[in-house]
């Protein structure tokens, strides 16, 4: 069962644009690993997270594994809203299983934790990125840079941008 990690930012600006490019991925991720129901490793952060756990899970047979970087009830604290918590809590329900990264120094780390758990788990990662360069530690442009490192295939999805290369060459 392939392993997809996610990463990616918390706010979209054109969703259709994300899930389309999401959707093409996962078709060359499905492709390239056929009749083998995909699993999808996630923190479930708001945005990129979640909607790509959400475009995995709507697939036959695809599992979730939660990767939560704090507690959850710490963890939920992170989330703008009551339908934020709701969601999250039911995509925590869904998950066949769910880690909590060992306590960190401080949340940053716990982030950064989280997301190299991620890579490190996975055969495959899923970038809902803007291609800039790192904002802050253990943000996106970070992860993909360790998924990189590793030689892991990264799918790059933006609005504008649908570049999974790097799965076709398989680096």
């Amino acid at each position: 069962m392939p392993g997809i990690g996610v990463t990616g930012h918390c706010k979209l600006a054109d969703i259709a644009a994300v899930e389309a490019g999401v959707d093409a991925a996962l078709a060359a991720i499905e492709a390239r690993f056929p009749e083998e129901p995909l699993r999808i490793l996630s923190s479930l952060a708001e945005g990129a997270d979640r909607l790509v756990a959400r475009r995995v899970l709507s697939r036959p047979g695809a599992r979730l594994v939660a990767v939560l970087p704090l507690p959850r009830l710490d963890y939920m604290t992170d989330f703008e809203s009551p339908q934020s918590r709701e969601e999250f809590l039911a995509l925590v329900g869904e998950a066949e299983t769910v880690i909590e990264m060992p306590a960190a120094n401080s949340r940053t780390e716990a982030y950064e934790q989280a997301g190299r758990y991620v890579v490190e788990h996975s055969d495959v990662l899923v970038a809902v990125w803007d291609g800039l360069p790192a904002r802050g530690r253990g943000g996106t442009a970070e992860i993909v840079a360790w998924a990189r490192g590793l030689g892991k295939p990264v799918c790059q999805v933006w609005p504008d941008v649908v570049d999974f290369s790097g799965l076709r060459r398989g680096t």
